[in-house]
């Protein structure tokens, strides 16, 4: 009877204590692609221009958070890998790369699954009037009159634009959010260097 051995990961590829700072989560291994190592990731981006455009994946568990080294305690098969991509392209709505070191498809279905961080800094520089989500995150957000509307907490693609959730609170401390489109109707001013946002909104809206 044929025994099927279970690929494993190379030692090769494991770098496990020190992460970047400014990795940032930009999809998750869907599959391997044909039978000479290639991965296919589903971005969480309709834009996968993040993913093509950098060199270096890192792939963690997705229980694993980026925020602190893998304990040495764990199994070298849990530890964040970093992937030097050789070639990447858009498929059909996902990216398939290749990946040095992984050279057939056992191995490459050994990381499916794993999240795909990569650096903030390898994000390739957006257009002009044009942002990272990423970057929005956390901005003070205050309208034309100077009042304070909250922070920016997430967004939201609808599939017309782009909607800000802006966290504030309530007279009696409890959370609020505001939903204000982010769209040049609204939008007045946006300082990503000065974290701030000016949009064209009361209050009481």
């Amino acid at each position: 009877m044929r025994q099927v051995r279970e690929a494993r990961i190379p030692a090769a590829l494991v770098h496990a204590q020190a992460l970047p700072e400014d990795l940032i989560e930009v999809g998750y291994v869907a599959a391997a692609y044909g039978v000479r190592g290639w991965i296919k990731v589903q971005p969480h981006a309709q834009d996968a221009g993040a993913l093509l455009h950098a060199r270096r994946w890192w792939l963690l568990q997705p229980e694993a958070p980026a925020s602190r080294p893998v304990a040495q305690s764990a199994a070298r098969e849990s530890e964040p890998l970093c992937l030097k991509i050789a070639q990447s392209r858009e498929h059909s709505g996902t990216v398939v790369a290749q990946a040095s070191g992984v050279a057939d498809r056992n191995l490459a279905e050994a990381l499916k699954g794993r999240r795909v961080w990569i650096r903030r800094e390898d994000f390739p520089a957006p257009e002009e009037n044009e942002f990272y989500w990423v970057d929005l995150i956390g901005c003070a957000v205050s309208n034309e009159q100077g009042e304070a509307l909250g922070e920016v907490a997430g967004l939201i693609d609808n599939g017309a634009h782009q909607i800000l959730q802006v966290a504030y609170a309530l007279p009696d401390g409890k959370p609020g959010e505001r939903l204000i489109p982010f769209v040049d109707a609204y939008l007045r001013h946006v300082d990503i260097d000065g974290r701030r946002i000016v949009v064209d909104w009361g209050l009481d809206y």
